[in-house]
C-alpha cells in the first residue's frame, strides 16, 4: 500500500525538522515612575512582543500557562503595596487544552507593580517572571530583573509612618509564608551534578546532525518528484504525440544520423533550461523568507487549493488551461525563420506553449508543493527534474529510431492518466485547506472530515478506472484494460484502507498529510506514553544501565504546545510504542516550581545566576547543552549524553516523528 503512495509522497516531498534555537520574542523596558505622592513610585515593565506570540497576564492559576509575577531579592527603604498588575489590552479567549480562560498581551503590554518608600535611601533588587507562547512554542519562565538605588522625595513624618507600616505588613507576611510552606519533598541536588560530564554542550553536533538532514532529504526527494511529475506529463495527451512527429522532423532534415541526435540532444537540453529558468523565476520573485512564510501562511495555502481545484477541474474535463494561440504561432515561425541553435531552442519554446493545457497544472502543482518547503532552491531543482524527464524521451528515440515503432499509440489511455492527476490534485487541495484550517481554528476540515472526502475521492478513483464512471474526454466505447483495472483495484484497496481512520486508526501511510489525532472527535484508539523519569541524572544512569536511548522532553507544566504534541502525536500507536519500549522518556519541567535544597550559583553568558527551583535546572541544562530556550524541544541521546540525530520542537507530522525516532534507534545500534 504504501509503495502504491510513493508519486503521492514524492510530489509533498519532507517537512524540515525543528531545529534548535534561542530566541527572545518578548522585549521589557523597565523605568521607576514616581506618582504625585512622594513616598509612592511604581516599577513599570514595558512589553513589545514579536508577532505571532502572546505573553500572558497574572493570576492565571495553577492549571493554566505560566502567569506573570512578580520577585523580590532584595528590597530597602521601601516596600510593595499590592500585586503586581497588567495594563493595557488585555485579550482573554477560553482554551480548549487547558479548559479555561486565558488572559495575554499581543504586541505590546504592560506590567505595574507599586512601592511605597520608607527611607529616603533605597535599593530595590527584584524581577518578574512571565511565560509566553506562539502556536509552535514557549518559552520557560523568563525573568526580566529590575535594579534601582537612590534617595526618595518623602518627609521625616513619612519616613516614620511607612516605616511603622512596613513592619505590619513584614509581620503579616510571616505568617502567610508560615502557614503556606510546602509539605512534600524537596529535591535534591548538588553542584557537582551541574559539572558532570552528561551536562557538556552538544550545541554543535545537533547543527551537524541538521544541516545534513536539510541537504539530504528535501532537495533530492524535490529532484525524484519533478522527474515523476515529468514522466507524468510525457503520457499526456499534450506531449506524447509530439514526441514521434518531432525526432521524425530531425531525422528527416538530417541525412545525418550523428547530426540528427545532436539536435535532438540540443531539443532536450532546451528543454531543461526553459523549465530550470522557470524555477529561477518563481525563487527570485519570492525568496528564501517568503518562500518559508508560505508553508504556514493561511491565505496562501487557500490559494493554493483554490488553484489545485481549478487544475483538477481542467483535467476532468471542464475546460482546457491554454495560452493566447498567437504565441505559439510567433515562437514558431521564428523557429522557421532562423538557423542553427536558436531555431532548436526556439522549437522547444513552442513546445512548452503548445503542451501547457496538460503540463501546466502538473508545473503547478510542482511549484505549489516545493514552495512550501521553504528551500530557496526547490522550485529550481523541482523543475530541473520535471524536464530531465520531458527531455529523456525525445534524445532516445532520435538515438534509437527503431524503439519508435513499438512504442505505444496515442489513445484514450492518455485522457485516463489526465483524469486520475485531476483526482490527484483534488485530494491534495484538501491538504492546503487544512493548513488554513488548522492555523485559523475553524474546524472544518477535522481529521474524519478529512478522511470522509479522501474516501470519496480515492473510491471514485477506483470506480472511474473500473471503467462504472464516465467524464466528458472519455472513449465511450473504451473498456478497462488488464494495467488499468490493477490500478483501480489499489485505488479501492487504499479506499477501504482509510476506513477505519474513521474510528482513530493511525493510518500510518497518510498519517503525514491527514490532519492530528487530536482534531478527531471520535477516537477509539488511545496509547498513553508515560515519562519513565523527570530528573535527567537518574534517566541518564537508568538508561547506561539497561542499555537503551534517551528521549530528553524539554516540557513545562503550562506548555499548551505540549499537550497539543502528546495528544496528537504521542497517542498514535507507532510513536508510543517507540517511547515505551526503545527508549528511555526523561521529561524535564522546566516551570517545576519545586524549590531546590540549595541554590546553584552557575555563570551564564558571562553573569552570575542562581538557580532556585528544579524547573530553573532543567532550563538552564536546555540552553546550556543543547541550545534552546523553547518547548515543547526533543533530543535523542546516548547514554554518554551525545545526541543520535537533529533535535525537533513542535510539529504535528507523525511520520516525520517516526522517522525522527527511528533514525535515532538506528544510529545508536550503528555505535
Amino acid at each position: 500500500m504504501k509503495k502504491s503512495l510513493l508519486f503521492l509522497v514524492l510530489l509533498i516531498g519532507l517537512s524540515l525538522t525543528g531545529k534548535a534555537q534561542m530566541i527572545e520574542p518578548v522585549h521589557f523596558e523597565t523605568l521607576l515612575k514616581t506618582t504625585d505622592k512622594g513616598e509612592e513610585a511604581e516599577i513599570v515593565f514595558n512589553a513589545t512582543i514579536d508577532d505571532g506570540w502572546h505573553l500572558y497576564s497574572t493570576d492565571l492559576g495553577s492549571d493554566g500557562p505560566i502567569a506573570a509575577s512578580f520577585h523580590v531579592n532584595k528590597m530597602e527603604g521601601a516596600v510593595t503595596v499590592g500585586k503586581l498588575q497588567p495594563r493595557g489590552k488585555v485579550v482573554e479567549e477560553y482554551d480548549e487544552m487547558f479548559g479555561m480562560k486565558l488572559r495575554f498581551f499581543e504586541h505590546k503590554g504592560t506590567f505595574v507593580q507599586k512601592i511605597k518608600f520608607t527611607k529616603r535611601d533605597y535599593l530595590i533588587d527584584c524581577y518578574i517572571e512571565y511565560g509566553a507562547c506562539n502556536n509552535e512554542n514557549c518559552l520557560p519562565p523568563t525573568q526580566v530583573a529590575f535594579f534601582k538605588k537612590g534617595v526618595a522625595n518623602i518627609s521625616k513624618a513619612q519616613q516614620e509612618e511607612a516605616e511603622e507600616k512596613a513592619e505590619e505588613m513584614v509581620t503579616e507576611e510571616m505568617v502567610t509564608d508560615t502557614a503556606q510552606a510546602p509539605t512534600d519533598s524537596i529535591a535534591a541536588t548538588t553542584t557537582a551534578t551541574i559539572g558532570q560530564e552528561l551536562w557538556s554542550p552538544v550545541i554543535d553536533e545537533l547543527k551537524a546532525y541538521d544541516e545534513k538532514q536539510a541537504q539530504d532529504s528535501s532537495l533530492i526527494y524535490i529532484f525524484m518528484a519533478g522527474l515523476v511529475g515529468g514522466f507524468l506529463a510525457l503520457l499526456t495527451p499534450c506531449v506524447w504525440p509530439i514526441i514521434p512527429m518531432t525526432v521524425s522532423f530531425f531525422l528527416k532534415r538530417n541525412k545525418e544520423k550523428k547530426k540528427a541526435v545532436r539536435e535532438a540532444v540540443t531539443y532536450g537540453v532546451s528543454i531543461v533550461v526553459i523549465y530550470v529558468l522557470l524555477g529561477l523565476v518563481v525563487t527570485m520573485l519570492f525568496g528564501a523568507s517568503a518562500l518559508n512564510a508560505l508553508s504556514t501562511n493561511a491565505l496562501f495555502n487557500i490559494f493554493f487549493c483554490l488553484l489545485l481545484v481549478v487544475f483538477a477541474a481542467s483535467f476532468f474535463g471542464a475546460f482546457e488551461l491554454t495560452l493566447p494561440s498567437s504565441w505559439s504561432n510567433k515562437i514558431d515561425q521564428k523557429s522557421e525563420n532562423t538557423t542553427g541553435l536558436l531555431s532548436i531552442f526556439l522549437m522547444a519554446f513552442t513546445l512548452t506553449l503548445v503542451s501547457f493545457s496538460c503540463t501546466g497544472p502538473i508545473i503547478g502543482f510542482l511549484l505549489v508543493a516545493v514552495s512550501t518547503q521553504g528551500s530557496i532552491l526547490s522550485p529550481t531543482v523541482g523543475m530541473l527534474g520535471f524536464a530531465v524527464a520531458l527531455a529523456i524521451p525525445f534524445t532516445l528515440f532520435a538515438m534509437f529510431p527503431t524503439l519508435l515503432k513499438s512504442a505505444p499509440k496515442s489513445g484514450g489511455w492518455m485522457n485516463v492518466i489526465k483524469v486520475v492527476l485531476g483526482f490527484i490534485e483534488l485530494a491534495f487541495a484538501l491538504k492546503f485547506l487544512s493548513v488554513a484550517d488548522l492555523a485559523y481554528g475553524w474546524h472544518i476540515l477535522d481529521r474524519e472530515v478529512f478522511l470522509s472526502l479522501w474516501i470519496v475521492i480515492f473510491g471514485l478513483l477506483g470506480i472511474y478506472l473500473m471503467g462504472w464512471l464516465k467524464f466528458p474526454h472519455d472513449d465511450p466505447e473504451h473498456r478497462t484494460n488488464v494495467p488499468q483495472f490493477f490500478v483501480g483495484l489499489i485505488s479501492l484497496a487504499f479506499t477501504v484502507y482509510m476506513i477505519p481512520g474513521l474510528w482513530g486508526a493511525p493510518l500510518k501511510a497518510i498519517s503525514a498529510f491527514a490532519p492530528p489525532m487530536n482534531t478527531q472527535d471520535f477516537n477509539l484508539q488511545k496509547a498513553a506514553v508515560e515519562p519513565k523519569f523527570t530528573d535527567f541524572d537518574e534517566g541518564m544512569a537508568y538508561a547506561a544501565k539497561q542499555g537503551k536511548p534517551v528521549m530528553v522532553d524539554f516540557t513545562g507544566f503550562g506548555c499548551v504546545n505540549c499537550r497539543k504534541m502528546e495528544a496528537a502525536v504521542w497517542t498514535d500507536a507507532a510513536v508510543a510504542d517507540l517511547l515505551n519500549n526503545d527508549y528511555i522518556l526523561i521529561s524535564l519541567y522546566v516551570d517545576d516550581k519545586t524549590p531546590l535544597t540549595e541554590p546553584i550559583s552557575v555563570t551564564e553568558n558571562g553573569q552570575q545566576r542562581m538557580l532556585r527551583t528544579v524547573g530553573d535546572k532543567w532550563s538552564y541544562l536546555q540552553r546550556t547543552k543543547v541550545g534552546a530556550n523553547t518547548q515543547p524541544f526533543y533530543v535523542l541521546l546516548d547514554e554518554k549524553g551525545m545526541p543520535l540525530n537533529g533535535s525537533r520542537s513542535y510539529d504535528e507530522d507523525i511520520a516525520e516523528y517516526v522517522d525522527f525516532l527511528k533514525t535515532g534507534l538506528k544510529n545508536y545500534r550503528e555505535r
